[in-house]
């Protein structure tokens, strides 16, 4: 069976062309589907009756199913979800002062192996689908209206923002995170605007030209967390194959090729990256590009020795008396192991109790 989350509008006419029917019927199914919330086809009563019979025999609506729930005390949701063979994925929801944001999983573990990420600890089974991952704001998109059914939903009230850093690389399952930011983009579909969603890359570099290319206008992130080649090493091993060199110059060439300013993702761990020293010098590997720095509190966990920064506010300043744009994070959902990969880590029984 076919997943009707694995498809594009321009797919889905495609298909529809393929199999003698109608192209205009694909806007007609996606405004089922997205905008009526419909996940039965025989109740799609606009659509002819062959049509319906031939989407109930070949199609199918795979809605992740939620294996465990916890909610912080900052109202952060994460989830732990069930897919389809039984293996299992994480889905974030935080509640910002701008709206909701959702942070999406593209893989089943991940293969980049950064020292620091509880992602890590399980290796790579597979990458997600389209469908999958669009499901987990759908999914999310459902909880929120059961939560507010004395309402009709909105943008208020449903996902109005997504960022794509959950377990897993993104530029490693590309094709399938390009269809899944054409999905929830579509107006057909959930409609969200392109610069309210970020893809987060630890800096495979052939994609980030590649994406550059496609000139989404999606807001892109780079998790650096280091100031240079010795450091990153240790703890990115993709620094390896694609060292911070490197790196700029594709940063560079996205911000020519779309105009957009990039996120530098660090996070801040004590005695490894956190000194005077390394602000300097990020802010001399950084200076006079279009980006600002955000600063990550580490979320500590048992399996490794790294610890939280005590010098997350003097890194702050040093970038600042160097003219860089920066910010500190926000914590979100500290208190339920909010952090990528830790609660399916601690579901596996790979990571043990929460520090």
């Amino acid at each position: 069976m076919l997943n009707i989350f694995d498809f594009t509008n321009e797919m889905l006419k495609e298909y529809l062309i393929k199999n003698d029917f109608k192209p205009f019927a694909a806007d007609q199914i996606f405004d089922w589907v997205y905008k009526k919330w419909e996940l039965d086809f025989n109740n799609m009563l606009n659509l002819s009756k062959k049509l319906r019979e031939h989407l109930s025999n070949n199609f199918e609506v795979q809605i992740l199913s939620t294996l465990k729930s916890e909610v912080s005390i900052d109202k952060t949701i994460k989830n732990l979800n069930l897919l389809t063979d039984k293996k299992t994925i994480e889905t974030v929801l935080m509640q910002q002062e701008y709206g909701r944001s959702i942070c999406v999983t593209t893989q089943v573990g991940c293969k980049m192996s950064c020292t620091f990420c509880a992602s890590g600890l399980i290796k790579t089974e597979r990458n997600l689908t389209t469908g999958e991952i669009v499901s987990q704001v759908y999914a999310m998109n459902l909880d929120l209206r059961k939560k507010f059914a004395q309402n009709p939903i909105d943008e208020n009230k449903s996902v109005s923002h997504i960022v794509i850093m959950g377990i897993g690389e993104p530029f490693d399952n590309f094709e399938n995170v390009i269809n899944f930011i054409k999905i929830v983009n579509d107006p057909k579909a959930l409609d969200i605007g392109i610069r309210h969603i970020t893809v987060s890359t630890c800096g495979i570099v052939p994609k980030i030209f590649e994406f550059a290319n496609l000139n989404m206008q999606v807001n892109l992130a780079i998790s650096l967390h280091a100031p240079n080649n010795y450091i990153r090493n240790k703890l990115m091993p993709i620094n390896k194959v694609y060292p911070i060199e490197k790196l700029i110059e594709a940063i560079n060439y996205y911000i020519d090729k779309t105009n957009r300013r990039v996120t530098i993702e660090y996070i801040l761990i004590e005695g490894i990256n956190d000194s005077i020293d390394n602000a300097i010098e990020l802010s001399n590997i950084i200076k006079g590009i279009n980006c600002y720095v955000n600063l990550i509190p580490y979320n500590m966990v048992l399996e490794n020795s790294y610890k939280k920064s005590r010098n997350i506010l003097e890194f702050y300043n040093t970038l600042k008396s160097k003219k860089i744009n920066v910010v500190i994070r926000k914590e979100y959902g500290s208190d339920i192991n909010a952090a990528c990969g830790q609660l399916r880590a601690k579901q596996e029984g790979v990571l043990v109790d929460e520090i």
